[in-house]
């Protein structure tokens, strides 16, 4: 039971991170077309995500901006030597974002996002061969982030503010690789928590050197993610299965680790627009799940062993037209699994984005924002290989091929 929960209160907090076993990078229409790129972009109410000093820099009184996408992912596990062959069943999940801005004065702006920047659903077959790992997932999170920016000179703008994060999620898995009762079917537990939240916070600067020119800075920190008194119901569970299945609760907390983000833009001529983002984040922080129970189960601890990832992206854009502005871009992800450590709760390994996308301008305040990303995942044979049954460790493997698919709609609007 000590191992179950282990795995069961990993996915409750660090699924919040994994849109369905992926990090999916959608916060805004217009940047995602740019290769998700913009601590360093001025364009729209987005800012507010990617940095909030640059609200300072942007046009007009008021901005909006507003967002929806469509992910469609999928993976696919191989294990040649035992003819195993899976497909997720991965829900359609739709990420949205609403960004405000208000300009109270040459010096002084605020702004407002709320967006859900993970969120989706997963499912495996229902007792598959990894089903002692996880059967499905549904998970939820929204975030909101009220900032407030400072100008401190027409080249120089800081701004930040506290971040809060309200989610759910819904995880199944088999107790163990054979346990049923005895008419076959597999024993297995739900845990359930809705209302977890936290509080985080996010810093930035905008340097503007020269006219051409904008370099960028954004500072996310470490979120602690905390689940108290979570649900878990075990099912099919046989009279004669050693321990205290028995449905109870649980309490855990999990670091989500701080980020650094830097970048510049540059308009090299009145139509062209290139920028360039670096992110790297903190995942060595993640070094074992530590979970207590209010049972005889006690506490349990999971080993993960994170590495720190860098993302590099990379993004241009092209006024077409008075009524057309095109972008495109592309991004390398670093995955933080290392080997060993590799499991289809969440098969993620390094991953490289494609994406496009345009504006039609309607009129001088409204235009219509769409995005499109591919995100391809390199195909990894890997495991994971501490799951403990019966006092040993059992190695589970195998070939994992991932892709993700998000077209995206919006509207920005300037006041």
């Amino acid at each position: 039971m000590k191992k179950l929960l282990s795995f069961v209160l990993f996915f409750l907090v660090s699924t919040t991170i994994y849109a369905g076993g992926y990090r999916v990078a959608i916060q805004g229409q217009k940047q995602l077309a740019m290769g998700h790129t913009g601590v360093a972009v001025i364009s729209s109410a987005e800012s507010v995500f990617f940095n909030p000093a640059s609200i300072s820099f942007l046009d007009g009184k008021m901005n909006f901006s507003l967002g929806v996408s469509g992910i469609m992912a999928e993976t696919r596990y191989e294990n040649s030597e035992y003819g195993y062959a899976r497909n997720t069943e991965t829900g359609l999940a739709t990420p949205f974002s609403f960004y405000a801005t208000y300009k109270a004065n040459d010096w002084l702006s605020f702004g407002l996002g709320v967006y859900t920047p993970y969120g989706s659903s997963v499912e495996w077959e229902q007792d598959w061969e990894g089903s002692h790992l996880v059967n499905n997932i549904d998970l939820k999170a929204i975030f909101v982030q009220p900032t407030v920016a400072v100008k401190i000179s027409d080249k120089f703008s800081i701004g930040g503010g506290p971040i809060y994060v309200n989610g759910s999620v819904n995880f199944n898995k088999n107790l163990n690789r054979t346990l049923s009762e005895p008419n076959g079917d597999r024993a297995n537990a739900t845990v359930d928590q809705k209302g977890i939240s936290a509080w985080g916070y996010t810093l930035g600067f905008m340097i503007k050197p020269i006219e051409k020119l904008n370099i960028g800075f954004n500072y996310r920190s470490k979120v602690i993610m905390q689940a108290e008194n979570g649900d878990a119901d075990f099912e099919n569970v046989p009279d004669s299965a050693p321990g205290d299945f028995s449905d109870g609760s649980f309490n855990a907390e999990l670091p989500l680790p701080a980020e650094v983000t830097v970048g510049l833009s540059y308009k090299f001529c009145d139509k062209f627009l290139f920028a360039f983002d670096y992110n790297f984040t903190q995942w060595s922080e993640y070094e074992a799940l530590v979970v207590e129970f209010d049972n005889s189960a006690g506490t349990s601890v999971s080993p993960r062993n994170y590495k720190d990832s860098d993302t590099f992206r990379f993004g241009l854009q092209y006024e077409a037209t008075s009524k057309i502005t095109t972008r495109a871009g592309i991004y390398f992800d670093e995955s933080p699994v290392q080997d060993g450590y590799f499991a289809p709760e969440t098969p993620r390994n390094d991953s490289v984005g494609y994406t496009a996308g345009l504006s039609y301008k309607v009129n001088d305040k409204l235009s219509i924002d769409a995005s499109f990303l591919y995100l391809q995942f390199d195909e990894i044979d890997n495991s994971y290989d501490y799951y403990q049954e019966n006092g040993q460790n059992v190695p589970f493997g195998g070939t994992y091929k991932s892709s993700v698919f998000a077209p995206g709609i919006g509207v920005s609007y300037k006041l």
